[in-house]
C-alpha cells in the first residue's frame, strides 16, 4: 500500500517538474528573443501606438536624409537611427546655441522635438512604433556655449517623450549627453538613438 502511494506521489511530482521545465523553455524562447512578456502576454512596449494617440501626440513626416545616409539601417533585431535634427513640421529647424539663443527649456524643447522626428523614422522604417521591444542607447549632441553645463536636462527632452511613448522598462536605455560647439546648419540638437525591435 505505501509503495503504491510512494509511486503515485513521485509520478505526480514527475508531471509537475515536466510542466516547469515547459514553461520554463516556453519563457527562456521569450529572453532569448529580447523581452519579457507582462502577465498580459504583452511586451513591455506594446501599446506604443496607442500611448501616442492618448497623449495627442501627431508625429510628422519622417525626415529625408539631407547628405549621403539612410535615416535608420535595421541590423537583425536591432534597428540603428542617424542623428536627427529638431525639424518643424513646416520644415523649418531649431536652431541657435542653447546658453546664448536659446534658453535650456527650448533647449529642453527642441530635444523633444527631434524625438518625434525620431519616432516617425521609426515608425516608417517598422511600420509600427508596437514593434520596438525597448530604447537600448542615446547619443544626444546639445550645440551650446562653452560655459553651459546643463546638457542632461535638454535631452530629458528627447528621454522623458520615449518614456512616456514606450513605458517606463521599454522607453528609458543607456544614455550620453554631450556639448558641442557647432552642428549641422547651426541646430540646436541633434540626437541618434539605437532600439532593440522585432517581427
Amino acid at each position: 500500500m505505501h509503495s503504491f502511494q510512494n509511486r503515485r506521489t513521485l509520478i505526480r511530482q514527475g508531471v509537475l517538474i515536466g510542466i516547469g521545465l515547459c514553461a520554463g523553455a516556453s519563457l527562456t524562447d521569450e529572453f532569448d528573443n529580447g523581452w519579457m512578456p507582462l502577465a498580459n502576454g504583452q511586451s513591455p512596449s506594446s501599446g506604443a501606438e496607442k500611448r501616442l494617440k492618448e497623449l495627442g501626440i501627431v508625429l510628422p513626416q519622417p525626415p529625408k536624409p539631407v547628405a549621403v545616409y539612410e535615416p535608420a539601417v535595421r541590423v537583425g533585431n536591432v534597428l540603428y537611427t542617424s542623428g536627427h535634427g529638431p525639424n518643424r513640421p513646416d520644415g523649418s529647424s531649431v536652431q541657435g546655441k542653447v546658453g546664448r539663443e536659446l534658453t535650456r527649456e527650448q533647449g529642453y524643447d527642441a530635444a523633444k522635438l527631434v524625438g518625434m522626428n525620431i519616432l516617425s523614422t521609426v515608425r516608417n522604417t517598422l511600420g509600427s512604433l508596437d514593434k520596438v521591444v525597448r530604447l537600448v542607447k542615446v547619443l544626444g549632441l546639445v550645440n551650446c556655449t562653452d560655459d553651459f553645463a546643463h546638457q542632461p536636462q535638454v535631452i530629458n527632452g528627447f528621454s522623458e517623450l520615449m518614456v512616456q511613448v514606450f513605458g517606463e522598462m521599454a522607453g528609458k536605455g543607456a544614455r550620453s549627453a554631450v556639448g558641442t560647439n557647432s552642428l549641422p546648419n547651426n541646430i540646436a540638437v541633434e540626437i541618434e538613438a539605437i532600439f532593440e525591435v522585432r517581427e
